[in-house]
């Protein structure tokens, strides 16, 4: 009989034991580095390439083991591929409206920046560019962005409050398209961000209207809901919003949220 309760006894301390043990493991897991590679995959507006690379490379120095992979392109296009299950974990628009279009898969969306348009030509401003208005002159092509994109609906909204309807050439899914067809030649003048003229350089020259700074473009970002990554994705917003993010979007040229 005492040997059938040594046993016994003696059973029951391992389980214990190894229900501890097990308990630790746990903690300590949930706490440690990810066991892997991983890859985060931000989807950003096209305009944010420059500062989004920068800041991904700032996060992944923070972030041993962690790879981010950056998609950009139009907001619109972006939002269209989330929607049709394209992987990713953050996404960030160059407007409010297609963060909103995003709906329920978008957490906690936080304005982080902001931008608006300025025309920009080949250098020297060959064609005598002075206004919105002289986009139409006789002989200058024209390219802006597609109405449901961001840099689009700015420009919709600009015709609206001039009353000036520019006849464009083409209309492209994103601002990056609008920037190459003129460093390349391809058009006379587009409509494009400040701070995507500001990275051309001398590229290009910019001509500014008053019709401009009253149409601000608001920058959300957030996490999407149910992705792989999202915690980590709460982390490369933080990262954005933060004074280190804050700070790189200032030194190209974006306003403050």
């Amino acid at each position: 009989m005492r040997k059938r309760l040594a046993v016994t006894v003696v059973a029951a301390v391992l389980t214990v034991a190894g229900c501890s043990s097990g308990d630790g493991d746990d903690a300590s897991s949930s706490s440690a580095a990810p066991s892997g590679p991983v890859t985060l995959n931000v989807s950003a507006a096209a305009s944010l390439k420059n500062t989004f690379t920068a800041i991904a490379g700032e996060f992944e120095k923070q972030h041993a083991g962690v790879t981010v992979s950056l998609s950009f392109d139009g907001s619109s296009t972006l939002v269209n591929q989330i929607k049709q299950g394209a992987p990713a974990d953050v996404f960030a628009s160059a407007d409010e409206k297609n963060m909103d279009k995003l709906g329920d898969q978008a957490t906690g969306p936080t304005i982080f920046a902001t931008n608006t348009l300025v025309i920009v030509t080949a250098p020297g401003n060959p064609k005598g560019i002075a206004s919105i208005a002289d986009l139409n002159k006789a002989g200058v092509t024209t390219v802006v962005c597609q109405s449901a994109q961001p840099c689009g609906n700015a420009t919709d909204a600009v015709e609206k409050n001039t009353g000036v309807t520019v006849k464009a050439a083409s209309e492209e899914q994103s601002v990056t398209a609008v920037l190459t067809k003129v460093t390349s030649g391809q058009a006379d003048a587009g409509l494009v961000y400040v701070t995507d003229a500001e990275s051309a350089g001398d590229k290009v020259a910019t001509v500014t209207d008053p019709a401009f700074a009253e149409v601000v473009n608001k920058y959300p970002i957030a996490t999407v809901s149910g992705a792989a990554n999202e915690a980590l994705g709460k982390e490369f917003v933080e990262l954005v919003t933060g004074a280190a993010g804050q700070k790189i979007l200032r030194d190209a040229g974006f306003g403050k949220p």
